[in-house]
C-alpha cells in the first residue's frame, strides 16, 4: 500500500535490546495527505540502518510504501504500519487528489470568426 503526503510530526526514536541480546531502534512519523478532508497516518521505520537510509525530515513531501500487520498482547490487538520504502515527491508533480488546471487555450476558437455578423433571433 502507498500513502502520499507531508510529514507533520517526527516522534522520538525508541530502542532497546531484544531477548536474544540484539539492539533495535524504531522511529515513528505522522504523514497527512492533501485531500479535501485531510487524513493522517502514523507509521514507523524499524532498524537504525533504515532510519538513516530514509532520513525523513519534518515538512517533506513523501510517498510511503508500507505493510499493515496486527499483533496480540495481553488479550488486546494492536496494528502496526511499517514503512518499507520512502520516495521524495518532486515539487513539479501535483499531489494526488489535487485539482489539475485545464490547459491554456493556444488560439482563438474557429466559431468566433463568423459570429460577429450572425444575429440571434431573440
Amino acid at each position: 500500500m502507498e500513502f502520499t503526503g507531508k510529514i507533520i510530526a517526527v516522534l522520538p526514536e525508541r530502542g532497546g535490546v531484544s531477548r536474544t541480546g540484539n539492539e533495535w531502534k524504531v522511529q515513528e512519523y505522522v504523514i497527512e495527505d492533501h485531500s479535501q478532508y485531510p487524513r493522517k497516518m502514523c507509521f514507523d521505520v524499524f532498524g537504525a540502518d533504515k532510519i538513516a537510509q530514509f532520513n525523513i525530515q519534518m515538512g517533506e513531501e513523501l510517498t510511503v510504501s508500507f505493510d499493515v500487520d496486527a499483533r496480540q498482547w495481553q488479550d488486546r490487538w494492536f496494528n502496526s504500519i511499517r514503512a518499507w520504502k520512502v520516495e521524495r515527491v518532486s515539487a513539479a508533480a501535483p499531489a494526488p487528489g489535487a485539482p489539475v488546471p485545464p490547459p491554456a487555450p493556444t488560439a482563438a476558437p474557429d466559431f468566433l470568426a463568423g459570429d460577429a455578423k450572425d444575429d440571434l433571433p431573440f
